[in-house]
């Protein structure tokens, strides 16, 4: 049975936002009602309404690396290269069994068309486990207008913890899909850091650089006004490296470093979009650059992504690597406890860049 709301109780927000927040239905479920209008709490400011009318006027992509290229150098080195010039890349050919990507995104369908009542067993509220946590928006209490998209994320902290704490209906793919991934991040660290004079991955630097990880399922329904409102607000991760996978429908952005224009990241099939975090950027003392992003809402289809956000361990304390500032270099940012940037940045909504100016000096 599809959530029925009538639409005497629209014209009052705080019924909404009890519908979609408390209860539980998400946006996914106002969708379902066949609203016709978007709710004004949905309604994203001038300036944001502005952007998604001048998306598709550039001709400007991100870099696609293939990774099965036998001259690794050359692969390493366009890894670098689109990790100081864009923060963000594709990769295609990267060793993930492409049936793992396709489990994971039947899995992510799958929890999201469970009864409400299921699905709430996951919230703040009712979760069994604070690695557990099924929500709306991106932070509802600190938001002037919301976000359109709905979510289950999933911090990773081991397989027994998983077994008994994630939702069965996608637990064992969302594993596999951290699992089969690892080898691939693995290598893009490796290059990463190689080129920061971090000659290998011990334990410290590992610890450092891909010490914790979080899997986000993420729903973005069909939207009656798509042109004012957005799917995810101006934002970059705080991660070390996000490694995206989204599905055919598209409808991500990314602010180029080189014009500052909004460009679309066309879905590539059996591909990755991998980004630079803020903690990469600190820790490469800025030479490697996370990148502002966004999502728009769709009027015509319900997409879906799966990100694994690769971050430190969050008692790593993060700051320029010595590796980096040994030549003499000036550091940029101060050391700062990973776990504290990550509050504060869930402290706020989605603004931009501004995130990593809290660790700057």
């Amino acid at each position: 049975m599809a959530p029925t709301l009538s639409t005497t109780q629209f014209s009052n927000p705080a019924e909404v936002t009890d519908f979609v927040v408390h209860k539980g239905n998400g946006v996914k479920g106002l969708s379902e009602t066949g609203i016709k209008a978007l709710p004004d709490q949905y309604i994203q400011p001038l300036e944001e309404r502005l952007i998604n009318k001048f998306v598709n006027e550039t001709d400007e992509a991100i870099p696609v690396i293939d990774m099965s290229n036998p001259d690794e150098n050359r692969v390493a080195e366009a890894v670098c290269d689109a990790a100081e010039k864009w923060g963000f890349f594709q990769v295609i050919n990267h060793g993930v069994p492409l049936e793992v990507l396709d489990d994971v995104k039947a899995a992510t369908h799958r929890f999201f068309n469970l009864p409400v009542e299921e699905k709430c067993k996951f919230t703040k509220e009712n979760s069994l486990s604070t690695t557990v946590r099924f929500g709306t928006s991106f932070s509802p209490l600190a938001e002037q207008a919301l976000e359109w998209k709905d979510y289950l994320s999933l911090f990773f902290v081991s397989e027994a913890e998983a077994e008994q704490f994630w939702p069965d209906i996608c637990r064992n793919e969302t594993l596999e899909y951290i699992d089969k991934s690892k080898k691939m991040v693995r290598k893009l660290l490796e290059y990463l850091g190689k080129n920061l004079n971090v000659k290998e991955l011990d334990e410290t630097k590992e610890s450092l650089f891909m010490g914790s990880i979080r899997v986000n399922l993420n729903y973005y329904p069909i939207c009656p006004n798509p042109d004012l409102t957005v799917g995810v607000g101006r934002h970059s991760d705080v991660s070390s490296l996000t490694i995206l996978l989204q599905d055919q429908i598209g409808g991500l952005h990314v602010r180029s470093l080189a014009s500052g224009n909004w460009v679309h990241v066309p879905p590539v099939p059996g591909s990755f979009v991998i980004n630079i975090g803020d903690a990469m950027q600190i820790l490469s003392n800025g030479r490697y650059k996370s990148v502002e992003h966004r999502v728009l809402a769709n009027g015509n289809n319900n997409r879906i992504s799966v990100p694994i956000f690769v971050n430190p361990k969050p008692e790593s304390v993060i700051g320029p690597l010595p590796e980096v500032i040994a030549n003499g270099e000036e550091p940029i940012y101060r050391d700062v406890l990973y776990s504290d940037y990550v509050k504060y940045f869930f402290r706020k909504a989605h603004d931009g860049k501004k995130t990593v100016d809290y660790a700057k000096i």
